[in-house]
């Protein structure tokens, strides 16, 4: 009877370590998406000073235009 609640145990263990894993796997995906968006990189860009107002707002505009 032990055996089997060891066995369920280390199974169990398992399957929640695979499971963290995987969700990690996927978090890190969605933001690795979320950062190559050129939105965001602008937005990066003109927080960390390297573009003025004015560029970050004449690129912004050119992004959301429909070509």
């Amino acid at each position: 009877m032990s055996r089997i609640l060891v066995l369920l145990f280390v199974v169990a263990l398992v399957a929640v370590v695979v499971l963290g894993a995987i969700m990690l796997i996927r978090a890190s995906r969605e933001r690795a998406a979320v950062a190559d968006n050129p939105r965001e990189i602008l937005k990066r860009r003109y927080a960390a000073g390297e573009i003025d107002e004015d560029e970050y707002l004449r690129r912004m505009s050119g992004l959301s235009q429909d070509w």
